[in-house]
C-alpha cells in the first residue's frame, strides 16, 4: 500500500506537468522571455554582473568556513585541555 501510495504522489506531479505543458508551449511571446527584449547592452552587464557575483560568493562562503573552523578548532582544543587538566579519581 505505502508503494502505491509513494507511485500515486510521484505520478500526479508528472501528468499534470504534461497536461499544462502544451498551452504553456503553445504560447508565444514574439521571441520576448521573461525580461523582454534584450539587446547586446543587457546581455553584457548581465554577464558583468555574474562575475562579480560568483567571486563575492567564493570569498563570503570561505570567510564563514574560517569562522566556523576556528570555532571547531577552539572547542576541540577547551575539551582537551579539560581532559588532560582532569585528574584520575579512583583508587583506594
Amino acid at each position: 500500500m505505502r508503494r502505491l501510495r509513494t507511485f500515486a504522489l510521484l505520478l500526479v506531479p508528472v501528468v499534470a506537468m504534461l497536461v499544462f505543458a502544451d498551452p504553456a508551449l503553445a504560447f508565444t511571446h514574439g521571441g520576448e522571455g521573461l525580461f523582454g527584449p534584450t539587446d547586446d547592452v543587457t546581455i553584457t552587464n548581465t554577464m558583468f554582473i555574474l562575475i562579480g557575483f560568483f567571486p563575492a560568493l567564493i570569498v563570503v562562503l570561505s570567510i564563514l568556513q574560517h569562522f566556523l573552523d576556528k570555532r571547531h578548532h577552539r572547542k576541540f582544543a577547551r575539551e582537551k585541555a579539560a581532559a588532560a587538566a582532569d585528574p584520575v579519581q579512583g583508587g583506594w
